[in-house]
């Protein structure tokens, strides 16, 4: 087994996968309603013309909890046929931990809450003019949100190839 190559394969699936799972499956409503919390209350409309709903905490984390849900299931799907097709045999148990730190990492990143962990870490890091960022086409918080899914897929993909072995 070559573990860089399998390494770059894994990272490569699930990259394609991540961008699958965050901008085509997800839906409207979790890709809006995600961040409402009681205090920040999310309005959401299915078409123009509907009455909104007002959404609060519960349902902030019911559409983050389903949008983590059908990521990391995109993610596995690619990566499970993508592995086959080339040859890697993943450990199941490494698979299920890489699985794990994507959907739980992913959640974190993607409540965007007042005061969650991507704005905590703007702050921490003296990025808060950047995290409010969102005109002449840069969106601070979503390259922010990007970087660290990014960097938390490279660790999934890292723990995923523990044990590979060829097919």
């Amino acid at each position: 087994m070559n573990r860089p190559a399998a390494f770059a394969a894994v990272l490569g699936l699930t990259r394609a996968a991540s961008n699958l799972g965050d901008h085509i499956v997800q839906d409207d409503f979790c890709a809006c309603v995600k961040s409402a919390t009681d205090d920040a209350p999310v309005r959401y409309a299915a078409n123009p013309g509907d009455e909104p709903s007002v959404n609060g905490t519960a349902a902030g984390r019911r559409a983050c909890a389903w949008h983590c849900f059908t990521y990391v299931t995109t993610q596995a799907a690619v990566v499970g046929l993508g592995t086959r097709v080339l040859g890697i045999r993943l450990h199941p148990g490494a698979a299920a931990a890489a699985t794990v730190l994507s959907f739980a990492s992913h959640y974190a990143v993607d409540r965007r809450v007042p005061g969650g962990l991507v704005e905590t870490l703007a702050a921490k890091a003296g990025k808060k003019n950047f995290f409010r960022k969102a005109d002449h086409g840069i969106n601070g918080v979503y390259l922010m949100d990007r970087a660290l899914h990014h960097g938390f897929e490279t660790l999934a993909a890292l723990i995923a190839i523990t044990k590979a072995t060829s097919r």
